[in-house]
């Protein structure tokens, strides 16, 4: 299941994601993951949270990103939630492509909720991404 937390930059998308972290870590009874690009997140994150740097993977597109979140969620099958700050940032700005990987990784994530922030204006989105929020 997908979420999105949209907003222009500096509208405090990445604080509400922060505070979606922790409610999850408090409910949840597996793990809960958290990607980003660099390490801005670390020192607001409970210890408990799986922290991914993904510049440390070499992510860059649509494909890789999908296929990221698939091994997380093939390798742990404790994992009930995902986070993913600043989407656009990590795969590129071409929101039809990115429509389309919401579309893959929803089919996979059943039983797991992700949830990105997404650094656009919700009037700017298109329908195959509006539809998560």
């Amino acid at each position: 299941m997908i979420k999105l937390i949209p907003g222009k930059k500096g509208s405090g998308k990445t604080k509400v994601l922060i505070d979606s972290i922790h409610e999850a870590e408090k409910k949840s009874k597996g793990n809960v993951v958290a990607i980003q690009i660099g390490s801005s997140l670390n020192i607001d994150i409970y210890h408990k949270i799986r922290l991914v740097n993904i510049e440390d993977f070499k992510i860059h597109d649509y494909d890789d990103l999908y296929g990221f979140i698939a091994g997380i969620l093939a390798s742990d099958y404790d994992c009930t939630d995902i986070f993913v700050d600043g989407v656009l940032r990590i795969v590129g700005r071409d929101l039809d492509k990115v429509g389309e990987m919401f579309d893959r990784i929803a089919a996979i994530s059943e039983n797991t909720h992700v949830v990105f922030t997404i650094s656009a204006d919700v009037d700017a989105l298109p329908e195959s991404i509006k539809k998560y929020l």
